[in-house]
C-alpha cells in the first residue's frame, strides 16, 4: 500500500444528505490519501454515512466540538503527509483534482498553495457557474478573496508554519489563512483548470450569516493589507441586502463568492 500524499480533513455537521457524494469524490481519486471526519456530534444520517466508508477513512469521531476551524486543524494533526486540505461535507472534488493540484506544488516548489478553478452549485436549481477564482496577486486578494477553498491544496510544511486555521474565525478562515501563507510563505500557485465543486444551498454559512461574513472578511482584509479598500464599503450593502433578495427570487442568477 503506498503512503497517502495528502492527508484531508472533512468537517461535517448534520450534512448526511451530501456527505457521501464528498467522501466518494475523494476516493476516486488516483492519488493515495489519509481521510478525517470530523463530526459535530450530527442528530441525522452522518453516521450511518461515516460507517459506509469507515473502512477507508483513517479516523472519525462524532460528537461536540468547538466549530469547524478547530475541527480541521484536529483532523489534520492527525494525519503525516506531505500535502494537507479540508472538504467541507457539502462539497465535492472533481476527479483527477487532487492529483493537479499535486503536480502543480511540484512544478512550483518556493509554494505554499496550489489553488484551481470551482464551480459553483446551486443546489436548489441544479445550475452551476464558475466560481470567482484568478490569478494570485496581493491587491486583487485585497479586494476580494480570490481562491476558492475546496479546490486549494497545502504543502504540511507551510500550514505547520503558520499553525493552521484561526480557531477563533467562523467565516473567513480561508481567507485569512492564505493571507497567513502568502506573508509567510510568498505567492500561492494558480492551476487554470476545474478541481472542485463549492455547493450552494439554503444552510450555507455565506448566506445565512452575511452581514456577519462581511464583517470578518473586512477585519481580515485590514489586518493583512493595512487598509480596507472602498470596494469592500461599497459590495457590503448590496451583498448583505440587496443579493440575498434577488437569491431568493431568482437563485440561479447569483454566484457566491
Amino acid at each position: 500500500m503506498k503512503e497517502p500524499l495528502v492527508t484531508i480533513a472533512v468537517p461535517s455537521f448534520n450534512q448526511g444528505r451530501f456527505l457521501d457524494e464528498a467522501l466518494r469524490s475523494i476516493f476516486e481519486q488516483d492519488i493515495p490519501v489519509e481521510v478525517f471526519v470530523l463530526d459535530g456530534g450530527s442528530s441525522d444520517e452522518s453516521v450511518e454515512v461515516i460507517h459506509k466508508w469507515a473502512p477507508k477513512l483513517s479516523g472519525w469521531r462524532s460528537r461536540k466540538d468547538e466549530g469547524q476551524a478547530a475541527a480541521i486543524n484536529e483532523g489534520i494533526a492527525q494525519g503525516a503527509a506531505p500535502f494537507v486540505c479540508w472538504l467541507n461535507s457539502d462539497d465535492w472534488l472533481l476527479p483527477g483534482g487532487l492529483k493537479c493540484l499535486v503536480e502543480a506544488l511540484g512544478r512550483h516548489p518556493e509554494a505554499p498553495v496550489a489553488y484551481g478553478r470551482a464551480w459553483n452549485f446551486v443546489e436548489n436549481s441544479g445550475k452551476r457557474a464558475p466560481v470567482w477564482v484568478e490569478p494570485f496577486d496581493e491587491r486583487r486578494l485585497a479586494l476580494r478573496c480570490i481562491i476558492s477553498q475546496p479546490a486549494t491544496l497545502i504543502r504540511r510544511t507551510a500550514w505547520d508554519a503558520v499553525a493552521g486555521v484561526d480557531a477563533n474565525l467562523h467565516m473567513v478562515m480561508d481567507y485569512d489563512l492564505w493571507w497567513r501563507l502568502y506573508r509567510q510563505s510568498g505567492p500561492l500557485a494558480y492551476v487554470d483548470q476545474f478541481v472542485a465543486v463549492n455547493r450552494e444551498h439554503e444552510l450555507t454559512k455565506t448566506r445565512t450569516l452575511r452581514r456577519r461574513h462581511y464583517r470578518e472578511a473586512m477585519e481580515i482584509v485590514r489586518r493583512h493589507y493595512g487598509r480596507v479598500p472602498l470596494k469592500w464599503w461599497i459590495a457590503q450593502p448590496y451583498a448583505v441586502w440587496y443579493k440575498s433578495i434577488v437569491y431568493r427570487l431568482c437563485p440561479t442568477t447569483v454566484s457566491e463568492q
